[in-house]
């Protein structure tokens, strides 16, 4: 499958000079190959991942010049056959490694980790001011109505996980859901363009400079709620960290209580993941605090 990806690559650019290549890691969605170790290639393994890396390749293209951390910059692309194995993107490495929980949690001078924080709420404040309207006008992002979407994802919950978990998690998940739905936390809700992964693995850092050195993977990108991408920082980094970067994010008064929410439905979604693309893995990965 690996050397097929390559010839397709080479068959839409002949030009192209590839002397090595490995994959690099099996996402839920993509093969990611990294070619002549300074090549990024991406290959959706499913049709919606496929409209998914479309999306995602306009969104990146339009907000380029908007954020001023590297971010992927596609320069190779092909949808002309919108099959999984055919679609590719690819661009140019960016430098770093992920600044993984451990790594964060490592670090005892507390103003690096301060710096940190303003560097990643820095590029959330920039990528959050792209405003619903102008997405809708000028990309035609259709907007994720958080409330519709936790409402589906409620529904999905319950007809495919409940059948798998205790009862008192069934109540639980079920108080939570509800409770968040009829409350006041959409109530003066703003959406703006979010990241929609901003966890760990989707964020590069210098361990040496203690620099943010790029944001990764913007497939989950969308008009959404910003609340979201805190989620991934809570999940990722705890609460301590999570407090940090909410001080320094000019948020409204209910940011915080929806990023809390969101953060609960993440293993619940990765179980949902594996049921509705047979992978196991992540299925028994989400599942297990649940039985």
């Amino acid at each position: 499958m690996i050397n097929n990806y390559m010839k397709n690559v080479k068959s839409i650019y002949p030009n192209i000079s590839i002397e090595n290549f490995y994959l690099n890691e099996m996402g839920q969605n993509n093969d990611v190959l990294i070619v002549n170790h300074s090549l990024v290639f991406r290959f959706p393994k499913y049709q919606n991942g496929i409209i998914q890396l479309k999306r995602e390749t306009e969104i990146l293209q339009y907000i380029k010049d908007i954020i001023s951390t590297p971010i992927p910059n596609p320069i190779y692309e092909y949808f002309e056959e919108l099959e999984p194995g055919k679609v590719f993107t690819g661009y140019h490495l960016i430098d770093g490694v992920p600044l993984w929980g451990e790594s964060l949690s490592g670090i005892k001078n507390h103003e690096l980790v301060k710096s940190l924080a303003t560097q990643l709420v820095s590029f959330l404040v920039e990528l959050h001011s792209i405003s619903e309207e102008k997405l809708s006008r000028e990309l035609k992002l259709k907007v994720n109505n958080p409330r519709e979407e936790i409402n589906k994802l409620y529904d999905k919950i319950q007809k495919n996980l409940f059948a798998f978990m205790r009862r008192e998690a069934q109540k639980e998940i079920s108080h939570s859901f509800e409770k968040f739905l009829n409350g006041k936390a959409l109530s003066k809700l703003h959406l703006s363009l979010i990241h929609g992964d901003f966890g760990s693995s989707n964020i590069l850092w210098n361990p040496e400079s203690s620099r943010i050195t790029g944001i990764i993977d913007f497939g989950g990108s969308c008009l959404g709620d910003p609340a979201y991408d805190f989620a991934g920082i809570l999940s990722s980094y705890g609460r301590h960290f999570f407090d940090m970067c909410i001080s320094l994010y000019p948020n409204d008064s209910e940011l915080s209580d929806r990023a809390n929410f969101y953060k609960s439905t993440f293993a619940l979604q990765e179980a949902l993941h594996g049921i509705e693309n047979d992978d196991k893995q992540a299925f028994e990965s989400g599942i297990k605090g649940f039985r």
